[in-house]
């Protein structure tokens, strides 16, 4: 009978979940203006100028949102230019973000397993060493393969790729400053803005890439700092004083708000904190930093409390900037055609990513949402999906998020601070790791599964996981959530044994009914 149950709620989550989608693609008549107008546009007439061939779409930033949407119009069978002002493609997601910070936090996660885990597996070794040029040498390896293989993908797919700065001159032409010089005026009938994110700069702080650092600058040491400081704890500022605590550093991460990861679930955001300080990464929480004095041969930060209160002093070798991300969409010309931002300098589009301006559309950082790299792949998606006529959809309730530390922390759905906040009657399921087969063979078991589930229905409504490769077990979440599961659909599916993603079915048994080996 709970089987037949289960069944009768997953066809009902179904029908809901079309019925969200159609609601979701419905758009009133000025939405469907845009799009119609989008669509109608390749009648339209150019200046003669001196650069490329009219474009059905041209994209401006060669980013995860960028040359996902390029490559995503070309299949469709739209004839597009990309644009990107790097001469190398990927943003800053490839070049000095997600994958030279993973390819650091794996290298140095392998470094810290030799010293502290290999001699309890019976792997033991005269003497480790860290050898930061070679270590440099792989992260930058693996940049450039990718940024290759991008670039292979566009000949591929017959995407034209313009290497420069691009800034509109009217709301269908972009003038292209050439990296290797020169200037070119490229012509499009749809404009797909997709330039990212910048570091965010705080009062008084200036980043010199040496000493101050941001993110960028954290990634190309070129020696292991004794003392770091990271100001902000973020994803960014967590991972990256991960790295350099492995190697050695003597980390101290200081927040101006009373929490890390202000947006991850409480009680999750509560156990990684000891986790990471486990791994003798200090934390001083409520603390605003006043000024920071690099002007001697270590850098001296002047702290007070955030509520205001006596003065102290930190000192460090370096110190990572790391207060979040602002777009980039200064020096492109929307003012000049028009386009509408908030005053955080945010693109506003519609439901269909269109701007205010009649063929202008935005994707990815440099509008409102969550400045994911996923999140823009697949914004880059449904854009040129609504602009070649068919539909797209981007449900932002169910953007993964991780941080890619160790344990892992990811999350989809909504956290219990929010559910409560909404008035819904739920349940809780939790499972730790401790009880995990596979996490105590590998012994690698601190960590939790927390379901949250609406209490009439079962819905799964958020799902949080601290573990090893939480990054990846959180995918079965998403899914679930995207076709409104209950827990019990996820507990009574077969999970192989031993894995780690039985730590998930276990806590879904512990949302409904009850777990088994605990």
């Amino acid at each position: 009978m709970a089987a037949m149950a289960s069944l009768t709620r997953r066809k009902a989550s179904s029908l809901l979940l079309l019925s969200r989608r159609n609601l979701c693609n419905s758009t009133s008549s000025d939405v469907f203006t845009f799009s119609l107008h989008s669509l109608t546009s390749s009648s339209r007439g150019f200046a003669s100028s001196s650069g490329s061939d009219d474009n059905d779409v041209v994209v401006i930033g060669g980013g995860p949102g960028g040359y996902v949407a390029a490559i995503k119009a070309a299949q469709l069978g739209l004839k597009t230019t990309c644009i990107e002002k790097r001469g190398t493609l990927g943003g800053t997601c490839l070049n000095v973000g997600c994958i030279p910070s993973k390819a650091l936090l794996h290298s140095s996660h392998m470094y810290h397993e030799a010293t502290h885990s290999f001699a309890s597996h019976g792997v033991k070794f005269p003497s480790v060493e860290v050898d930061l040029p070679a270590m440099m040498a792989q992260k930058d390896k693996a940049v450039s393969n990718l940024t290759r293989g991008i670039e292979g993908l566009f000949k591929k797919n017959k995407v034209n790729y313009v290497k420069g700065y691009g800034k509109f001159i009217s709301p269908s032409e972009v003038s292209v400053d050439n990296v290797e010089g020169g200037n070119t005026v490229v012509k499009g009938k749809n404009i797909i803005v997709a330039t990212g994110s910048d570091v965010k700069s705080l009062p008084g702080i200036t980043i010199d890439e040496k000493r101050i650092v941001s993110s960028t600058g954290a990634l190309a040491l070129s020696e292991i700092p004794k003392k770091l400081v990271v100001i902000g704890a973020g994803y960014i500022g967590l991972e990256m004083g991960s790295v350099w605590g492995r190697l050695g550093s003597e980390v101290t991460v200081v927040e101006f708000a009373g929490d890390i990861v202000p947006t991850m679930d409480g009680e999750v955001r509560k156990q990684f904190q000891r986790a990471l300080e486990k791994q003798k990464m200090k934390f001083m929480l409520k603390t605003k930093v006043v000024s920071v004095d690099s002007s001697g041969n270590g850098v001296k930060l002047t702290l007070e409390p955030a509520a205001g209160g006596e003065r102290t002093t930190l000192e460090a070798d370096v110190v990572l900037v790391s207060a979040g991300r602002v777009p980039f969409t200064a020096g492109l010309g929307l003012d000049k055609i028009g386009v509408e931002t908030d005053k955080v300098g945010r693109i506003i589009v519609n439901e269909r990513f269109a701007t205010n301006v009649f063929g202008v559309f935005a994707i990815g950082d440099v509008i409102p949402g969550p400045m994911l790299a996923h999140k823009a792949e697949e914004d880059g998606v449904a854009c040129v999906e609504f602009i070649a006529g068919k539909e797209g959809h981007v449900d932002y309730d169910l953007v993964p998020g991780v941080v890619y530390t160790h344990p892992e922390v990811a999350s989809v759905g909504k956290t219990e601070e929010q559910v409560k906040a909404i008035g819904v009657d739920y349940r809780v399921g939790k499972f730790p790791f401790m009880a995990n087969s596979r996490a105590k063979a590998i012994d690698d078991a601190e960590g939790i599964v927390k379901i949250l589930a609406e209490k009439e229905t079962d819905k799964i409504l958020g799902v949080h996981i601290m573990s090893p490769n939480a990054g990846e077990l959180i995918h079965e979440a998403v899914l679930a959530l995207h076709y409104g599961a209950s827990s019990e659909d996820i507990a009574r599916t077969c999970h192989a044994h031993p894995t780690m993603s039985e730590a998930l079915k276990e806590a879904a048994m512990a949302t409904y009914d009850k777990p088994i080996h605990i």
